[in-house]
């Protein structure tokens, strides 16, 4: 079974799990709207749990955009992740829009849960905004808005603290679409955060949405997600097959890098504007799982669902992965 909703279009999602339950978080638009382009700037977020990550029960909105007068988040938001922190709460970090910016600028806010259904702000929410000595501001011609979205957090394995990955663009670079960047913070606590420079920004793709960060084995992985109008030409050129749309991965032997891409072919990936999208590497019971929304079933439909998930292998020789099905 899939997730979908009747009245709602599904994109990108976020997994928690506590207990036997997987929490899944995601965005959403309605239907109503009939025009899918328009669900970017109606979004908010819902949520769902499941014991075997295929048959869901759904709770409804959980959060969106902030109802109290102007504010930073006050439009719509976007993608985030979720994790529990030592003082035993959840936390979820999310990206946003402000309405009077007309969904310009995005930056990224902070709110907390005791169990995954109720969630507050941190404050008015906003805990980073760009520094653009190493980030992108938008201008009008340049890109179509300001990267600065899609926050994975994750416990620091160096030490002690939190890292946070976000998707970025760098202010340098003849090519637009060569100044795709993945951004980088950290806290110490999880509420105090400190901007850093990007962490990898190789000159590839235009962007590099929804990262996801992992080790297997002593290597590091980040998954990433991107459309083909959005491969280089320097890319584009050495690549193994034509542009696709979809999800693939960078390598490292560190968390902190040099990350490279991955070698070969996307992992999911297809020449349309990407049957699957924003996928996610599931550490399950039952092994590697891929899971994505159905984004392009076809070039003229847009899915609005999360689709099952499928196994994942990974070479012991090589380190890659191999999504099948």
């Amino acid at each position: 079974m899939t997730l979908s909703l009747d009245d709602k279009w599904i994109w990108d999602f976020w997994l928690a799990r506590d207990g036997e339950d997987w929490h899944i978080f995601h965005l959403q638009a309605p239907k109503s709207l009939i025009d899918p382009h328009k669900r970017h700037r109606n979004a908010s977020y819902g949520h769902a749990t499941s014991r075997d990550l295929r048959n869901w029960t759904h709770h409804g909105t959980c959060f969106g955009p902030s109802t109290d007068g102007p504010a930073w988040d006050d439009l719509c938001t976007w993608t985030g992740s979720v994790v529990k922190g030592d003082d035993g709460l959840w936390h979820q970090f999310y990206t946003a829009n402000r309405r009077d910016e007309d969904c310009m600028y995005q930056r990224i806010g902070h709110a907390t849960s005791p169990d995954l259904f109720t969630w507050t702000r941190v404050g008015n929410g906003l805990i980073l905004d760009i520094d653009t000595r190493w980030y992108e501001e938008w201008e009008p011609g340049i890109w179509g808005d300001r990267a600065m979205r899609d926050p994975w957090v994750m416990r620091d394995p160096a030490g002690d603290g939190w890292v946070m990955y976000f998707t970025a663009r760098v202010p340098v670079g003849n090519e637009m679409n060569a100044r795709g960047a993945i951004g980088f913070a950290r806290s110490p606590d999880l509420f105090t955060w400190t901007l850093e420079p990007p962490i990898y920004a190789g000159g590839d793709f235009g962007q590099l949405e929804v990262p996801q960060v992992f080790e297997i084995e002593g290597k590091w992985y980040m998954l990433f997600c991107t459309a083909s109008v959005h491969w280089s030409e320097a890319y584009a050129a050495g690549a193994p097959t034509a542009p696709v749309s979809g999800t693939h991965y960078l390598v490292a032997d560190s968390h902190l890098g040099p990350w490279t891409v991955a070698p070969g072919p996307f992992l999911d990936g297809a020449a349309n504007s990407g049957q699957r999208y924003a996928g996610k590497i599931v550490f399950a019971d039952e092994g590697l799982l891929f899971m994505s929304f159905a984004n392009h079933p076809t070039p003229d439909t847009f899915g609005g669902y999360v689709g099952d998930p499928v196994p994942v292998t990974r070479d012991p020789k090589t380190g890659l992965l191999h999504v099948e099905g």
